[in-house]
Protein backbone atom coordinates (compact mmCIF):
# COMPACT_ATOMS: atom_id res chain seq x y z
CA UNK A 1 0.00 0.00 0.00
CA UNK A 2 3.12 2.16 1.00
CA UNK A 3 4.52 1.57 -2.18
CA UNK A 4 1.18 2.54 -4.36
CA UNK A 5 0.78 5.43 -2.27
CA UNK A 6 4.52 6.71 -2.83
CA UNK A 7 3.91 6.09 -7.21
CA UNK A 8 0.76 7.32 -7.25
CA UNK A 9 2.51 10.93 -5.06
CA UNK A 10 5.44 10.32 -7.47
CA UNK A 11 2.82 10.46 -10.87
CA UNK A 12 1.23 13.61 -9.33
CA UNK A 13 4.49 15.92 -8.78
CA UNK A 14 5.31 14.78 -12.76
CA UNK A 15 1.70 15.75 -13.74
CA UNK A 16 2.29 19.43 -11.64
CA UNK A 17 5.84 19.94 -12.92
CA UNK A 18 4.31 19.01 -16.44
CA UNK A 19 1.79 21.75 -15.88
CA UNK A 20 4.08 24.43 -15.03
CA UNK A 21 6.31 23.99 -17.20
CA UNK A 22 4.54 26.59 -19.30
CA UNK A 23 4.42 29.09 -16.05
CA UNK A 24 6.54 32.50 -16.65
CA UNK A 25 6.94 34.74 -13.75
CA UNK A 26 8.78 37.91 -15.29
CA UNK A 27 10.09 39.71 -11.57
CA UNK A 28 12.15 36.85 -10.48
CA UNK A 29 15.31 35.18 -12.29
CA UNK A 30 15.43 33.54 -14.83
CA UNK A 31 17.40 30.83 -13.88
CA UNK A 32 16.62 30.47 -10.48
CA UNK A 33 19.65 31.27 -7.89
CA UNK A 34 20.66 29.11 -5.65
CA UNK A 35 22.80 29.29 -2.05
CA UNK A 36 22.93 26.96 0.49
CA UNK A 37 24.46 28.29 4.22
CA UNK A 38 25.41 24.62 5.96
CA UNK A 39 26.62 25.24 10.06
CA UNK A 40 26.38 24.05 13.61
CA UNK A 41 28.09 25.21 16.61
CA UNK A 42 31.53 24.67 15.37
CA UNK A 43 31.40 25.20 11.49
CA UNK A 44 29.84 26.86 9.14
CA UNK A 45 30.46 26.75 5.10
CA UNK A 46 28.52 29.09 2.51
CA UNK A 47 28.05 28.37 -1.22
CA UNK A 48 26.53 30.47 -3.96
CA UNK A 49 25.17 29.42 -7.40
CA UNK A 50 26.74 25.73 -7.35
CA UNK A 51 25.03 22.66 -9.66
CA UNK A 52 22.20 21.80 -7.79
CA UNK A 53 23.45 18.18 -7.44
CA UNK A 54 26.50 19.35 -5.87
CA UNK A 55 24.63 21.34 -3.43
CA UNK A 56 21.59 19.08 -2.50
CA UNK A 57 24.45 16.68 -1.62
CA UNK A 58 26.19 18.89 1.14
CA UNK A 59 23.05 18.97 2.95
CA UNK A 60 24.24 16.69 5.51
CA UNK A 61 22.13 15.53 8.57
CA UNK A 62 24.74 16.26 11.19
CA UNK A 63 24.31 20.23 10.47
CA UNK A 64 21.51 22.65 9.72
CA UNK A 65 21.12 23.26 6.18
CA UNK A 66 19.73 26.81 4.58
CA UNK A 67 18.84 26.38 1.24
CA UNK A 68 17.54 29.40 -0.36
CA UNK A 69 16.41 29.54 -3.68
CA UNK A 70 15.60 33.09 -5.52
CA UNK A 71 13.39 33.21 -8.56
CA UNK A 72 10.32 30.30 -9.15
CA UNK A 73 10.68 30.11 -13.19
CA UNK A 74 13.23 27.12 -13.27
CA UNK A 75 10.74 24.24 -13.18
CA UNK A 76 13.49 21.71 -13.28
CA UNK A 77 15.22 22.89 -10.22
CA UNK A 78 12.26 23.11 -8.37
CA UNK A 79 11.61 19.71 -9.13
CA UNK A 80 15.04 18.39 -8.09
CA UNK A 81 14.92 20.35 -4.57
CA UNK A 82 11.30 18.41 -4.17
CA UNK A 83 12.35 14.92 -4.99
CA UNK A 84 15.26 14.63 -3.13
CA UNK A 85 13.03 16.50 0.06
CA UNK A 86 10.35 14.53 -0.59
CA UNK A 87 7.88 17.27 -0.77
CA UNK A 88 4.08 16.97 -1.48
CA UNK A 89 2.81 18.03 -4.52
CA UNK A 90 0.18 20.43 -3.09
CA UNK A 91 3.12 21.73 -1.02
CA UNK A 92 5.20 22.79 -4.41
CA UNK A 93 1.92 23.91 -5.99
CA UNK A 94 1.63 26.18 -3.21
CA UNK A 95 5.44 27.42 -3.74
CA UNK A 96 4.51 28.38 -7.05
CA UNK A 97 1.79 30.26 -6.51
CA UNK A 98 2.25 33.81 -5.83
CA UNK A 99 -1.56 34.97 -5.32
CA UNK A 100 -1.70 32.90 -1.66
CA UNK A 101 -2.11 34.32 1.42
CA UNK A 102 -0.03 33.61 4.48
CA UNK A 103 -0.87 30.24 5.93
CA UNK A 104 0.93 27.48 7.25
CA UNK A 105 0.30 23.50 6.59
CA UNK A 106 1.49 20.62 8.56
CA UNK A 107 2.77 17.66 6.02
CA UNK A 108 4.36 13.87 7.20
CA UNK A 109 7.65 14.86 7.02
CA UNK A 110 7.53 18.72 7.12
CA UNK A 111 6.20 21.99 8.09
CA UNK A 112 4.83 24.66 5.07
CA UNK A 113 4.91 28.14 5.94
CA UNK A 114 4.27 31.18 3.24
CA UNK A 115 3.74 35.16 3.36
CA UNK A 116 4.42 38.13 1.53
CA UNK A 117 7.62 39.82 2.67
CA UNK A 118 8.03 43.59 2.30
CA UNK A 119 11.10 45.16 2.85
CA UNK A 120 11.39 48.56 0.93
CA UNK A 121 9.41 51.61 0.13
CA UNK A 122 10.77 53.64 -3.27
CA UNK A 123 9.14 56.76 -3.50
CA UNK A 124 5.49 56.18 -2.31
CA UNK A 125 4.77 52.22 -3.55
CA UNK A 126 5.36 49.12 -1.20
CA UNK A 127 8.21 46.96 -2.86
CA UNK A 128 6.78 43.28 -1.69
CA UNK A 129 7.06 39.38 -2.94
CA UNK A 130 5.80 36.03 -2.37
CA UNK A 131 7.97 33.99 -0.08
CA UNK A 132 7.96 30.39 1.31
CA UNK A 133 9.56 28.52 3.66
CA UNK A 134 10.07 24.35 4.19
CA UNK A 135 10.63 23.22 7.89
CA UNK A 136 12.32 19.83 8.01
CA UNK A 137 14.06 17.54 10.32
CA UNK A 138 17.59 20.17 10.11
CA UNK A 139 16.76 21.64 7.14
CA UNK A 140 15.54 24.66 6.10
CA UNK A 141 13.92 25.59 2.42
CA UNK A 142 13.20 29.05 1.37
CA UNK A 143 11.44 29.78 -2.22
CA UNK A 144 11.88 33.88 -3.17
CA UNK A 145 9.79 35.59 -5.90
CA UNK A 146 12.53 37.78 -6.45
CA UNK A 147 16.20 38.45 -6.13
CA UNK A 148 17.54 39.79 -3.07
CA UNK A 149 15.77 40.09 0.63
CA UNK A 150 16.69 41.86 4.20
CA UNK A 151 18.20 38.55 5.81
CA UNK A 152 21.55 39.99 5.36
CA UNK A 153 22.11 40.42 8.95
CA UNK A 154 20.75 36.87 9.33
CA UNK A 155 24.07 35.31 7.16
CA UNK A 156 26.34 37.70 8.86
CA UNK A 157 25.41 36.38 12.06
CA UNK A 158 25.71 32.82 11.29
CA UNK A 159 29.15 34.05 9.95
CA UNK A 160 29.83 34.98 12.69
CA UNK A 161 28.32 33.10 15.16
CA UNK A 162 26.84 35.87 16.77
CA UNK A 163 24.01 34.90 19.20
CA UNK A 164 22.46 31.47 19.63
CA UNK A 165 21.25 30.78 16.49
CA UNK A 166 24.90 28.52 15.49
CA UNK A 167 23.11 26.71 18.80
CA UNK A 168 20.08 25.70 17.59
CA UNK A 169 18.10 23.85 15.04
CA UNK A 170 16.09 24.43 11.94
CA UNK A 171 13.21 25.65 13.39
CA UNK A 172 14.57 28.16 15.05
CA UNK A 173 16.37 29.92 11.72
CA UNK A 174 12.44 29.62 10.37
CA UNK A 175 11.67 31.96 13.65
CA UNK A 176 14.09 34.73 13.01
CA UNK A 177 13.37 34.46 9.40
CA UNK A 178 9.99 35.27 9.60
CA UNK A 179 10.30 37.84 12.73
CA UNK A 180 12.86 39.52 10.50
CA UNK A 181 9.94 39.76 7.64
CA UNK A 182 7.64 40.93 10.76
CA UNK A 183 10.03 43.63 12.06
CA UNK A 184 10.32 44.87 8.02
CA UNK A 185 6.40 45.65 8.50
CA UNK A 186 6.89 47.92 11.43
CA UNK A 187 9.17 49.95 9.08
CA UNK A 188 6.34 49.81 6.06
CA UNK A 189 3.90 51.35 8.89
CA UNK A 190 6.19 54.00 9.97
CA UNK A 191 6.77 55.24 6.30
CA UNK A 192 3.33 55.37 6.15
CA UNK A 193 2.54 56.68 9.24
CA UNK A 194 5.03 59.66 7.85
CA UNK A 195 2.82 59.81 5.12
CA UNK A 196 0.18 60.12 6.74
CA UNK A 197 1.56 63.34 8.79
CA UNK A 198 2.52 65.44 5.62
CA UNK A 199 -0.95 64.56 4.09
CA UNK A 200 -2.41 66.05 7.08
CA UNK A 201 -0.07 69.41 7.35
CA UNK A 202 -1.05 69.64 3.28
CA UNK A 203 -4.80 69.82 4.14
CA UNK A 204 -4.38 72.17 6.80
CA UNK A 205 -2.59 74.45 5.03
CA UNK A 206 -3.86 74.33 1.40
CA UNK A 207 -6.01 71.09 0.53
CA UNK A 208 -5.55 69.82 -3.31
CA UNK A 209 -6.70 67.43 -5.31
CA UNK A 210 -3.43 65.68 -4.56
CA UNK A 211 -3.97 65.32 -1.38
CA UNK A 212 -6.96 63.31 -2.05
CA UNK A 213 -5.14 61.06 -4.22
CA UNK A 214 -2.41 60.59 -1.83
CA UNK A 215 -5.59 59.27 0.53
CA UNK A 216 -6.72 56.85 -2.00
CA UNK A 217 -3.27 55.63 -2.22
CA UNK A 218 -3.24 54.74 1.10
CA UNK A 219 -6.15 53.13 1.92
CA UNK A 220 -5.74 51.11 -1.36
CA UNK A 221 -2.33 49.81 0.65
CA UNK A 222 -4.34 49.16 4.14
CA UNK A 223 -6.80 47.05 2.15
CA UNK A 224 -3.61 45.05 0.99
CA UNK A 225 -1.76 45.31 4.38
CA UNK A 226 -5.08 43.77 5.75
CA UNK A 227 -4.86 41.00 3.53
CA UNK A 228 -0.96 40.20 4.15
CA UNK A 229 -1.24 40.51 7.85
CA UNK A 230 -4.63 39.17 8.99
CA UNK A 231 -4.25 35.72 8.05
CA UNK A 232 -0.71 35.81 9.12
CA UNK A 233 -1.85 35.31 12.40
CA UNK A 234 -3.76 32.58 11.42
CA UNK A 235 -0.58 30.87 10.01
CA UNK A 236 1.37 31.09 13.53
CA UNK A 237 -1.27 30.39 15.93
CA UNK A 238 -1.31 27.25 13.83
CA UNK A 239 2.85 27.09 14.17
CA UNK A 240 2.45 27.87 17.85
CA UNK A 241 0.20 24.61 18.31
CA UNK A 242 2.68 22.77 16.86
CA UNK A 243 0.26 19.56 16.79
CA UNK A 244 2.76 17.87 14.42
CA UNK A 245 6.04 18.78 16.52
CA UNK A 246 7.79 20.31 14.23
CA UNK A 247 8.85 23.32 16.75
CA UNK A 248 11.49 22.38 19.72
CA UNK A 249 9.74 23.24 22.93
CA UNK A 250 12.37 25.88 23.79
CA UNK A 251 11.74 27.94 20.63
CA UNK A 252 8.03 27.53 20.91
CA UNK A 253 8.17 31.25 23.19
CA UNK A 254 10.09 33.22 20.25
CA UNK A 255 7.17 31.63 17.49
CA UNK A 256 4.49 33.15 20.69
CA UNK A 257 6.89 36.18 20.72
CA UNK A 258 6.56 36.99 16.79
CA UNK A 259 2.45 35.97 17.27
CA UNK A 260 2.21 39.15 19.82
CA UNK A 261 3.86 41.45 17.24
CA UNK A 262 1.50 40.16 14.58
CA UNK A 263 -1.00 41.20 16.73
CA UNK A 264 0.29 44.64 17.45
CA UNK A 265 0.65 45.25 14.08
CA UNK A 266 -3.31 44.49 13.25
CA UNK A 267 -4.12 47.04 16.24
CA UNK A 268 -1.40 49.43 14.23
CA UNK A 269 -2.94 48.79 11.16
CA UNK A 270 -6.60 49.54 12.36
CA UNK A 271 -5.43 52.68 14.45
CA UNK A 272 -3.92 53.82 10.97
CA UNK A 273 -6.86 52.71 8.77
CA UNK A 274 -9.26 55.15 11.32
CA UNK A 275 -6.40 57.88 10.89
CA UNK A 276 -6.31 57.63 7.19
CA UNK A 277 -10.55 57.67 7.19
CA UNK A 278 -10.24 61.01 9.63
CA UNK A 279 -7.56 62.13 6.91
CA UNK A 280 -10.20 61.56 4.34
CA UNK A 281 -13.16 63.60 6.81
CA UNK A 282 -10.92 66.12 7.01
CA UNK A 283 -10.32 66.98 3.31
CA UNK A 284 -13.87 67.08 2.49
CA UNK A 285 -14.04 69.02 5.49
CA UNK A 286 -11.46 71.84 4.07
CA UNK A 287 -12.81 71.41 0.97
CA UNK A 288 -16.33 72.30 1.65
CA UNK A 289 -14.96 75.20 4.41
CA UNK A 290 -13.73 76.67 1.31
CA UNK A 291 -16.58 76.33 -0.97
CA UNK A 292 -18.90 77.68 1.66
CA UNK A 293 -16.54 80.72 2.18
CA UNK A 294 -16.44 81.51 -1.51
CA UNK A 295 -20.27 81.09 -1.43
CA UNK A 296 -20.26 83.43 1.36
CA UNK A 297 -18.24 86.10 -0.21
CA UNK A 298 -20.23 85.69 -3.47
CA UNK A 299 -23.61 86.28 -1.32
CA UNK A 300 -22.40 89.12 0.55
CA UNK A 301 -21.20 90.60 -2.81
CA UNK A 302 -24.17 90.01 -4.56
CA UNK A 303 -26.54 91.21 -1.53
CA UNK A 304 -24.65 94.47 -1.94
CA UNK A 305 -25.20 95.13 -5.30
CA UNK A 306 -29.23 94.24 -5.26
CA UNK A 307 -29.93 97.52 -3.71
CA UNK A 308 -27.49 99.26 -6.16
CA UNK A 309 -29.26 97.89 -8.93
CA UNK A 310 -32.57 98.76 -7.94
CA UNK A 311 -31.64 101.93 -7.68
CA UNK A 312 -29.62 102.45 -10.44
CA UNK A 313 -32.84 100.27 -12.60
CA UNK A 314 -35.19 102.98 -11.13
CA UNK A 315 -33.11 105.94 -12.47
CA UNK A 316 -32.82 104.28 -15.80
CA UNK A 317 -36.45 104.28 -16.63
CA UNK A 318 -36.32 107.25 -18.12
CA UNK A 319 -40.03 108.39 -17.75
CA UNK A 320 -40.24 112.14 -18.79
CA UNK A 321 -42.22 113.34 -15.66
CA UNK A 322 -39.08 111.80 -13.16
CA UNK A 323 -38.57 115.00 -10.80
CA UNK A 324 -35.33 113.71 -10.37
CA UNK A 325 -33.92 114.00 -14.06
CA UNK A 326 -34.74 117.94 -13.91
CA UNK A 327 -32.23 118.33 -11.03
CA UNK A 328 -28.57 119.05 -12.07
CA UNK A 329 -26.96 117.26 -8.81
CA UNK A 330 -29.18 114.53 -9.59
CA UNK A 331 -25.92 112.25 -11.16
CA UNK A 332 -23.99 113.22 -7.89
CA UNK A 333 -26.91 112.74 -5.58
CA UNK A 334 -27.75 109.23 -6.75
CA UNK A 335 -24.44 108.24 -6.47
CA UNK A 336 -23.98 110.22 -2.94
CA UNK A 337 -26.97 107.63 -1.59
CA UNK A 338 -25.89 104.62 -3.59
CA UNK A 339 -22.45 104.89 -1.53
CA UNK A 340 -24.47 105.65 1.41
CA UNK A 341 -26.36 102.02 1.09
CA UNK A 342 -22.57 100.32 0.09
CA UNK A 343 -21.07 101.33 3.31
CA UNK A 344 -24.15 100.77 5.43
CA UNK A 345 -24.41 97.13 4.26
CA UNK A 346 -21.00 96.39 4.90
CA UNK A 347 -20.57 98.09 7.84
CA UNK A 348 -24.18 95.80 8.85
CA UNK A 349 -22.19 92.69 7.49
CA UNK A 350 -18.81 93.13 9.48
CA UNK A 351 -20.53 93.79 12.08
CA UNK A 352 -22.05 90.25 12.01
CA UNK A 353 -18.99 88.63 11.02
CA UNK A 354 -19.72 87.64 7.84
CA UNK A 355 -16.18 88.31 6.66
Amino acid sequence: MKGNEKTKRKAALKHLTEQLIDHKHTTGPDQGILELISYNENSVSIHNNIPIEELLERCQSHQVSWVNVDGLTNQELIQKISKHFDLHYLLVEDVMNTDHQPKADEFEDHLFFTLKMLYRIEGQSIDYEHISFVLGKNYLLSFQEKEGDIFDNLRNRIKQDNGVIRKRGADYLLYRLIDAIVDSYYSILDSIGKRIEEIEDNISNNATELDFIEIQKLRKEFIYLRKVVYPLREALNKVIKNEEGFIEERNEKYFSDVYDHVIHLIDSLDTYKDLTSTLMDLYMNTINYRMNEVMKLLTVITTIFIPLSFVAGVYGMNFENMPELAWPNGYYGVLIVMGIIFLAMVGYFRYKKWF
